[in-house]
């Protein structure tokens, strides 16, 4: 072990922002996941859906916009719906080496739907996410509904509640596009 276990009992949230991003066919873009810091994942619940820090003043659809495109490549989108409060999950105890994420108690999110409008060959998940590796190892198309099941537990409730908030946009449109998986 490298060290022991923080108190993060007097430590802030970490402003962040999560994106559920719909096709046509009324599914989400789902990223399997990898740990970092404190976000640890568990084995057998390593999906998650698109994420990421907010900068100070930014506006939440351009953090949104910013952290899709730079997780996914994806930016041909429309916009759905914000939610208006803010949802806090903390990370799981953490005690291993120094990391952005450390300083944080966890992190507070509004989370932001977008329908995507372009075609599959936006996608590409294998870049550096800033001065971090790739956020996923892999992607596909899930129901928002199984997202509660497939997530970390420690963001479950969180996911629940993204489940809720945007189930209206979890149905297929009248119109599918090309370049759907």
């Amino acid at each position: 072990m490298i060290g022991s276990p923080r108190d993060s009992s007097a430590l802030p949230y970490r402003p962040n922002v999560g994106i559920a991003l719909f096709n046509r066919q009324g599914l989400v873009f789902a990223g399997r996941g990898r740990s970092a810091g404190p976000e640890i994942v568990e084995p057998g619940f390593d999906w998650q859906l698109p994420q990421g820090g907010i900068d100070p003043d930014e506006d939440i659809v351009a953090a949104a916009r910013r952290e899709l495109a730079e997780e996914t490549g994806a930016t041909t989108v429309s916009l759905l719906a914000v939610t208006e409060d803010w949802w806090a999950y903390d990370f799981p105890p953490y005690a291993g080496p120094p990391h952005k994420l450390a300083a944080f108690k966890g992190q507070r999110q509004r989370w932001v739907a977008f329908r995507f409008e372009g075609s599959a060959a936006e996608f590409d998940i294998s870049g550096p996410n800033g001065d971090e590796p790739p956020e996923f190892s892999e992607w596909s198309w899930l129901p928002l509904a199984e997202m509660p099941a497939r997530v970390v537990s420690f963001k479950r409730e969180i996911y629940r509640r993204v489940a809720l908030a945007f189930s209206e946009w979890a149905v297929p449109t009248s119109e599918a596009t090309d370049g759907q998986r």
